[in-house]
Order: structure tokens, then C-alpha cells, then sequence
């Protein structure tokens, strides 16, 4: 398990200068190409209630699809509270406060805790593999929630972050699916 660990660590740093290299505008344009795929997926278009999350600066940026979606979707984001997350329903920029944890937007309100009526999720990842195995930044904040419902687990990401083997904990939770701007893993 200590290995794992360091591996993980190890791979986290190696992903964090591989995304360094990507501008604002380029992590823009293939975060849209991300979406456009994701976007077209039966399980998506089905979906009445989508968590998503509220992007940081490397991630793929979620915040026009998040805002595009949230007319006709439920659109739930986190809240980082201590060792947890905390889902809340998005209703829009004006609704969102700076979270103390990561400094990002987050939104403010009551809390959603209906986890088995999710359809769809939208998760972030630091690396992912083409056998849809994910690691996160290594807090398994995502790992609590994902086991904890029977949504459609969608990874995004940058090709960057693919790797050829991610490492997994017992708790680490598979995606059903992962999108980069050149990929879609089903």
C-alpha cells in the first residue's frame, strides 16, 4: 500500500507539469471538445440531475457547460466541508461563494443528500487509464460520493493526464466512461 501511495504522489507531480504546459486558451478549447463528446452520450442526454463540479485552473473547465445545462438539467456542484464533499444545487454564478479549501467558486445553500436519484457525474481526475481506472488528487473526496450512488461516472480530462496504468486503492471507484479532447473510453 505505501508503494501505491508514493507511485501516486510520484505521478501527481509528473501530471501537474504536463498540464503547466497547456494555456488558458488551449485547456478552453479541448475542455469544449471534451463536452461536445460527453454531450452526446445516451446516459448524458437521459439524465435529469448532473453532478458536475466548478473547474480550478488545470482542470478541464466545466463552467459553460455547467451554465448551459443548468436551464433544463439539476445541476448539483461540491462543497468542500472538511474531509467531505457536499453537494448543492447550482442556481447560477450569483449563488457561488469562494470555497476556503481550493479558493474556487463554490455554491452556497442547502444541502442535496437524494445521492441514489443522481443520473449522471461528471468527475474530475488527476490521471486516468484506458481501463477507466481514476486517481484524484488524493483526498478520495470523489471516492466517498461515487460509492455512495449508481450514476453514470464520467471521467474528463486532458490527453496529458492518460496514463498507461493507474495504480487503485480498494476504495477507488472505475469510471463507466472517460473523454479527452481526442478520446472517449467507453
Amino acid at each position: 500500500m505505501e508503494e501505491i501511495i508514493a507511485l501516486k504522489k510520484e505521478l501527481r507531480k509528473q501530471i501537474k507539469v504536463l498540464k503547466a504546459t497547456l494555456s488558458a486558451e488551449e485547456k478552453q478549447l479541448k475542455s469544449e471538445q471534451i463536452f461536445n463528446s460527453l454531450e452526446l452520450l445516451p446516459q448524458f442526454q437521459q439524465s435529469r440531475i448532473v453532478f458536475a463540479y466548478w473547474a480550478m485552473a488545470d482542470e478541464v473547465q466545466t463552467q459553460e457547460f455547467v451554465e448551459r445545462w443548468s436551464n433544463s438539467k439539476l445541476m448539483l456542484l461540491p462543497k468542500v466541508d472538511g474531509e467531505d464533499l457536499r453537494l448543492k444545487i447550482y442556481r447560477g454564478e450569483e449563488s457561488m461563494a469562494p470555497g476556503e479549501a481550493f479558493g474556487i467558486l463554490e455554491p452556497i445553500g442547502e444541502d442535496f443528500t437524494d445521492y441514489v436519484s443522481i443520473d449522471f457525474i461528471v468527475v474530475p481526475g488527476v490521471g486516468f487509464d484506458k481501463a477507466k481506472n481514476r486517481m484524484g488528487r488524493g483526498k478520495a473526496y470523489y471516492d466517498k460520493i461515487l460509492n455512495s450512488t449508481h450514476a453514470f461516472k464520467a471521467g474528463v480530462c486532458f490527453d496529458v493526464q492518460i496514463l498507461d496504468d493507474v495504480p487503485c486503492e480498494p476504495h477507488d471507484v472505475k469510471m463507466d466512461a472517460v473523454f479527452t479532447e481526442t478520446l472517449s473510453i467507453l
